[in-house]
């Protein structure tokens, strides 16, 4: 029995460290990845919360300490593939960010839009930024969803399709009874009754009013499904003859196409990376 013992290999299992007070109050060991026994090269790695996502919250004074941890020498910033995260594709596609990326909730939401929008008989490019309309929500960043939405899109759609999906996000807040489009419910508890937009937003509902493709951006709001069924099953399929006739997918990948907004889906490919 000894020697059985004896022979078994030497554990390769990374000794836990005593991290800072600071991080263990923020809650913020989960974003410290722990390697597995039979890891490479064996070595912790940290996620460090983005700027935008922290300023205003306890998490903002916790970076210099997360940082700090680097001094290990078996600890390193997180570059590259997260092992958390499915490994995306060389070249990946529009479906491969619906499918490994953008978030579960969020994609049940934009594929339920679109469906309504195709059941409501409406043409392919309302049907397209019906399903494109929160994809910065999905797998980027929710302020200002709608411009970021329409800037990673742009080079790859029709013009009409990346302005309504910019407009959306003022219109949204704005009823028009005359085309049957009601302040949402779901604002009341999102945002509380006494929410009112802020100037810029005010001014772009306005505008975009007196745009000429106001209606398409409208449709966007009357489909967006806010209160969706979250037992209806919708697959991305259903959608590849609109994504295949309308949006222009680079052959190097989203990505890796050069183009003005390459970044943002790089981002999304390692949102994780530190620089």
């Amino acid at each position: 029995m000894s020697q059985a013992v004896n022979s078994l290999p030497p554990s390769v299992r990374v000794s836990p460290h005593e991290l800072p007070a600071t991080l263990r109050e923020a809650g913020l060991t989960n974003w410290i990845r722990e390697p597995l026994d039979d890891a490479v090269d064996r070595r912790r790695r940290i996620i460090v919360p983005p700027a935008a996502a922290t300023m205003g919250t306890p998490l903002s004074s916790a970076r210099d300490d997360m940082l700090a941890e680097t001094r290990h020498a078996d600890t390193v910033l997180m570059m590259g593939d997260n092992p958390d995260l499915p490994v995306m594709p060389e070249r990946p596609t529009l479906a491969d960010f619906f499918r490994l990326r953008f978030g579960r909730k969020s994609v049940a939401h934009l594929l339920q839009s679109a469906r309504v929008a195709r059941e409501n008989g409406l043409p392919d490019k309302v049907i397209l930024a019906c399903l494109l309309h929160d994809i910065a929500v999905a797998g980027l960043i929710s302020a200002n969803h709608g411009h970021w939405g329409a800037q990673m899109v742009a080079p790859y759609v029709d013009e009409e399709v990346a302005w309504a999906i910019e407009k959306h996000e003022a219109l949204r807040y704005f009823a028009d009874e005359s085309v049957g489009y009601r302040y949402p419910e779901a604002y009341l508890n999102f945002f509380g009754d006494d929410y009112r937009p802020p100037g810029h937003i005010r001014r772009e509902h306005d505008e975009a009013r007196r745009h000429r493709w106001y209606l398409t951006a409208r449709l966007v709001t009357i489909n967006d499904i806010y209160s969706f069924d979250p037992d209806a099953v919708v697959d991305y399929a259903e959608f590849e003859d609109v994504v295949g006739r309308h949006f222009r997918q680079p052959a190097e990948g989203l990505g890796f196409d050069g183009s003005p907004v390459a970044h943002m889906w790089r981002t999304m490919i390692w949102p994780n990376n530190f620089l």
